[in-house]
């Protein structure tokens, strides 16, 4: 017991980490994930959102992380490893989520939209007000399941040689020769998942008024 609370600092050291690139990666790729999915309604730009979703979700979250820190560069755009990161998960995860996005919008019946262009709505208030609340209670289900894939994909920020959580239980490992502390970090793992995973019932039954 002792030594589980001798290293429990140092993980926790690495979780504020963790938990940084989580919160920070929520609050940039949902909503730029829903605006690419509304931009894929556009023909003149829907080719190459199209593309940028193709190359996001067709290659390794790793190998993304790994050209734009190690890659980039060597065609001198040098980023610092948290911003690398950062670009990074935000760029895959908004590719998942603009198609999550695309699923919802495309299952709203289109009597409402005609609806609305009947009760004079303008495109925003359309929008607004009958597409998001929408959306987000038929995609709830996706986006919490990204949301959860999110804090296990974390762990990969080691590549880029950044402290998280995994790297600290994998430092406090090799140091001691003991598999507590990695243990512990699966178990700060599990803890986090199962807090995110009521939370998401929680605010999907806020949502059962759209029914």
């Amino acid at each position: 017991m002792s030594y589980i609370l001798e290293i429990l600092p140092q993980l926790f050291d690495g979780l504020k980490l963790t938990v940084l690139v989580f919160v920070l990666t929520l609050v940039l790729s949902i909503p730029l994930g829903m605006l690419l999915a509304f931009l894929l309604r556009l023909p003149i730009v829907k080719w190459f959102v199209n593309i940028y979703v193709w190359i996001m979700r067709g290659t390794p979250l790793l190998v993304q992380l790994i050209i734009i820190f190690y890659a980039l560069p060597m065609v001198g755009l040098t980023l610092p490893r948290f911003l690398a990161a950062l670009v990074a998960f935000v760029l895959n995860y908004a590719a998942y989520y603009a198609e999550i996005f695309r699923g919802g919008i495309n299952a709203i019946p289109k009597g409402q939209l005609e609806a609305a262009k009947v009760l004079k709505l303008t495109k925003w208030q359309t929008v607004r007000y009958v597409q998001i609340p929408q959306v987000m209670k038929i995609v709830l289900p996706s986006v919490f399941n990204e949301i959860i894939t999110l804090v296990k994909d974390s762990s990969l920020i080691y590549v880029v040689g950044l402290g998280d959580l995994l790297r600290a239980g994998k430092i406090a490992m090799s140091r001691d020769v003991s598999l507590i502390p990695i243990m512990m970090a699966a178990m700060i793992y599990l803890i986090l998942i199962g807090i995110l995973t009521i939370l998401s019932k929680k605010i999907e039954q806020q949502f059962d008024y759209y029914k």
